[in-house]
């Protein structure tokens, strides 16, 4: 009888310990992202429709997607992304290449460490748009300069990114490597690389939101066709939906970039 009133007594008297971490391992659905989108398109028609904006100013996202379809059925949305795709692609993947390369060359070699990376710290800050006007004088007012001026916007965040994630791999893995008869190609194919791989997918990220900035830019200033010449010539003519329909393709457009570098990041980095 004693000890049942103990043994009644101890489990009366025992605390339930509370997980304090477990919010961080909750998963989320795949479906909320798509509820916060829908419900900013939803408090954005509303507001349209009870016009405490003006239509001419703030057009509901029906009139939009209603302008978008017409634009799409016509030609005209196609012939404009083709244009700004095939810009932004040949120079994000050009910034992109030899950004990696050349972060690569200054995280590893001590020699070219201290020649470029001051040069590649002193041109970063400059405004690469402010460039614009001297590529189309150089290069002229073709798709060359805009492309350049594309990949020239892509590579610092890259060679940057690159560059601090080659300093960050372990060192005695590379001396590891060494010491087993690796030579330097190896060592950075096999090392260095992976090692630096979760850097040099921020500066891509990074990257992407810069390139369509310029990408847009470019057009504005020297194009006749392309995304940004296209909310520039609506813009002028004030006419709102019209605009409204570039600034949603171009906002899909960086959604899709970083879902594709967020796919491939899972791929080449499965153990993050």
């Amino acid at each position: 009888m004693e000890k049942s009133i103990e043994q009644t007594s101890q489990k009366t008297n025992r605390k339930v310990i509370k997980n304090r971490v477990a919010y961080l391992d909750k998963q989320v659905p795949f479906y909320t992202p798509f509820v916060g989108i829908l419900g900013l398109l939803l408090l954005w028609e509303l507001i349209a429709q009870l016009e405490f904006v003006s239509p001419l100013f703030l057009p509901a996202p029906s009139v939009i997607i209603t302008t978008g379809w017409e634009m799409l059925t016509n030609g005209e949305i196609i012939s404009n992304l083709s244009a700004s795709l095939y810009r932004i692609l040949m120079g994000y993947a050009l910034g992109s290449v030899f950004g990696i390369l050349v972060g690569l060359i200054l995280g590893f070699f001590r020699t070219a460490d201290a020649i470029g990376t001051p040069i590649v710290y002193s041109i970063y800050p400059i405004p690469k748009i402010a460039l614009l006007p001297l590529f189309i004088l150089w290069l002229g007012i073709g798709e060359l300069s805009k492309v350049t001026i594309i990949a020239l916007g892509v590579f610092f965040p890259v060679v940057i990114n690159t560059f601090s994630g080659v300093k960050n791999v372990d060192p005695l893995l590379v001396k590891a490597a060494v010491t087993f008869g690796s030579s330097r190609f190896n060592v950075i194919r096999k090392v260095i690389l992976p090692g630096a791989l979760p850097m040099i997918f921020a500066g891509l990220k990074l990257a992407a939101g810069t390139s369509l900035l310029l990408l847009v830019s470019a057009e504005m200033i020297a194009a006749q066709e392309g995304l940004g010449s296209m909310v520039l010539h609506y813009g002028n003519l004030m006419i709102i939906s019209k605009l409204m329909v570039g600034v949603l393709i171009l906002s899909l457009l960086g959604l899709t970039f970083n879902k594709v570098l967020k796919w491939l990041e899972g791929k080449l980095i499965p153990w993050q």
